[in-house]
């Protein structure tokens, strides 16, 4: 083959990929724009009742996301597993892959779930007002209950995710959204004939939300003919103990790499409450604009997870890389038309949240502007962490990731936020800066790592597992 057959064959198998990635994608960054709303849905309910409910059902559930994002890191890891044993067609794997997920996720849950059960005592910890600890244990007596069905459709997402069957995910998640719009109005408020049970309501809302997305989900897995010779529920009784410890090892660090970043942007939010009120006004407008914008590149690491898993499974590190770096590119991609946005056109994005025309919002808007343009800055930074993290997890390579987050974040990102902000008097602008560049450093780990992936290692053979 001459070498201008060889370039054109090689941009197929780039373009080939890339349209795969995003036809697999697309479902799931949907998703978690729609699962975005399902949080938005609550809020606004929650406000209606009153601000003190708003407040009592917003710190119980950021108390409940930390906990429970370190639960989805555990359950996430059965994604690269059973990736990579359809990758290889290890068919048995897949089942028994799936069965010792639900195990980890009912067992994470049930350890989890008398603690969450506990905000009253957590509230009081924090020195919040006892009157919100009582609220937030009216919402929480029930909401905590989430766990259960929320890690179990974890699990199942995986499996579908891994067979590219990601639209399904999607109608779930819009299912989800209608249930618990219906659901709030009608048990937080006394519609529909319900008892008006206010947050206790929202808590029922929630476990029904995620139980019919669930057995949605659930149901069309069993009753599909291209599943139904996995029998994924067969001998559900049965141990795998050495399938189970393994979705820890690689779920565990996962879970503490989640966290670890979740609790950076706590942290930069508690600093900037030091600073003024305004100041954190301006900040959370920043970062939910960021947050939204970063469902792009959440979506398709999670597409990435898999087409890397699959590559992998099926022995190729040609489609390792290509898989990898395609997704890296568009990721990062994505992010530098949201960075240019972000930084010609502010105004237009803050104006969503608040009016510019008002006086008394014209600190609050110069400050969400500055904070933006450094927002959009990190963007760049951030969908190539997010994609190299996903790249190198669909090698089931996550306690390293897990090591360079913790330094990233909290040995170089913390105290960059904390020096710049508060001993250069750089104030909010420092801290953002401080988030730029824990992020980078843990971009530039990571990217290094998928690309020394032979020399370190990363590749190794894998066995196939019998049923016994």
């Amino acid at each position: 083959m001459s070498d201008a057959a060889n370039v054109q064959a090689g941009r197929a198998d780039w373009q080939r990929e890339a349209k795969t990635t995003l036809l697999l994608a697309w479902p799931l960054i949907a998703a978690q724009v729609a699962q975005m709303g399902l949080g938005t849905t609550d809020v606004i309910m929650m406000s209606w009742l009153s601000a003190e409910h708003l407040a009592a059902g917003g710190l119980a559930t950021s108390i409940m996301f930390l906990f429970l994002v370190f639960g989805i890191g555990i359950a996430t890891a059965v994604s690269p597993l059973m990736a990579q044993a359809v990758g290889r067609e290890d068919f048995v794997s897949v089942r028994r892959t799936v069965r010792q997920g639900f195990w980890v996720a009912i067992l994470f849950a049930t350890i989890l779930v008398p603690f969450i059960l506990q905000i009253e005592w957590i509230f009081a910890l924090l020195r919040q007002d006892p009157e919100l600890g009582k609220l937030a244990a009216n919402y929480m007596q029930f909401a905590a209950f989430q766990f259960y069905p929320f890690l179990l459709f974890t699990v199942l997402r995986g499996f579908l995710s891994a067979h590219e069957d990601t639209r399904i995910i999607l109608y779930a998640t819009l299912i989800g959204i209608v249930v618990n719009a219906f659901g709030n109005y009608g048990l937080m408020f006394g519609n529909f004939g319900l008892p008006r049970l206010e947050l206790a309501g929202a808590g029922i809302s929630t476990i029904l939300v995620h139980s019919v997305t669930f057995i949605f989900a659930m149901s069309y897995v069993l009753l599909r003919q291209k599943y139904r010779h996995y029998e994924l529920l067969i001998r559900f009784w049965r141990s795998d103990w050495p399938r189970f410890f393994e979705i820890i090892r690689v779920g565990t660090p996962i879970g503490l790499m989640i966290t670890a970043e979740v609790g950076l942007f706590s942290v930069a939010a508690i600093m900037m409450g030091w600073l003024s009120t305004q100041e954190l006004a301006a900040h959370l407008i920043a970062i939910q604009l960021a947050s939204i914008s970063f469902m792009v590149p959440l979506g398709l690491s999670q597409a990435t997870t898999i087409r890397v898993g699959l590559q992998y499974g099926r022995g190729t590190d040609f489609g390792v890389g290509v898989a990898g770096w395609t997704s890296i590119a568009m990721g990062t991609g994505f992010m530098a038309i949201t960075c240019t946005l972000f930084v010609l056109f502010p105004s237009m994005f803050i104006s969503l949240f608040i009016d510019p025309t008002k006086p008394e919002n014209a600190a609050v808007f110069g400050l969400a502007a500055s904070y933006l343009a450094v927002a959009g800055l990190f963007q760049l930074v951030d969908g190539a962490q997010a994609m190299a993290s996903a790249s190198l997890r669909g090698l089931s390579d996550t306690k390293v990731p897990m090591y360079a987050a913790i330094f990233g974040y909290w040995v170089i990102g913390v105290p960059i936020s904390y020096y710049l902000g508060f001993v250069l008097g750089l104030r909010g602008i420092g801290i953002w800066l401080g988030l730029a560049g824990g992020l980078t450093i843990v971009a530039i780990i990571l990217i290094i790592r998928f690309a020394l992936r032979q020399r370190l290692g990363l590749l190794k053979p894998q066995s196939v597992i019998q049923e016994t």
